[in-house]
């Protein structure tokens, strides 16, 4: 698996509160995405969302994907699938249901 701080060194999130995006709008996200590649809105005190850059997200969503195909190329190579028909397949889900 991978190790998350590793790949977050960094990476520091600002936060917005949910006042400042109401008094400010969407200029509160502009001026922190302006120094920080995300910022984190917190309602009442607590960290509800994430905001970001849309080139941001689609660059997180490639990890994910990426992540994804590691994990099935690994489960692959360790023999950790299993082989069979459509219709196997479908009975092995009822059976799990």
């Amino acid at each position: 698996m991978y190790d998350l701080q590793y790949y977050c060194k960094g990476i520091t999130m600002s936060h917005i509160s949910a006042n400042d995006l109401k008094t400010k709008g969407v200029a509160a996200i502009e001026a922190m995405l302006s120094e920080h590649s995300e910022a984190i809105v917190s309602v009442r005190g607590k960290d509800r969302f994430v905001v970001m850059d849309i080139a941001h997200y689609h660059h997180l969503r490639e990890c994910e994907l990426d992540a994804a195909l590691a994990q099935t190329r690994a489960d692959l190579a360790a023999g950790r699938f299993v082989q069979e028909s459509p219709e196997a397949h479908l009975a092995r889900l009822d059976k799990l249901a």
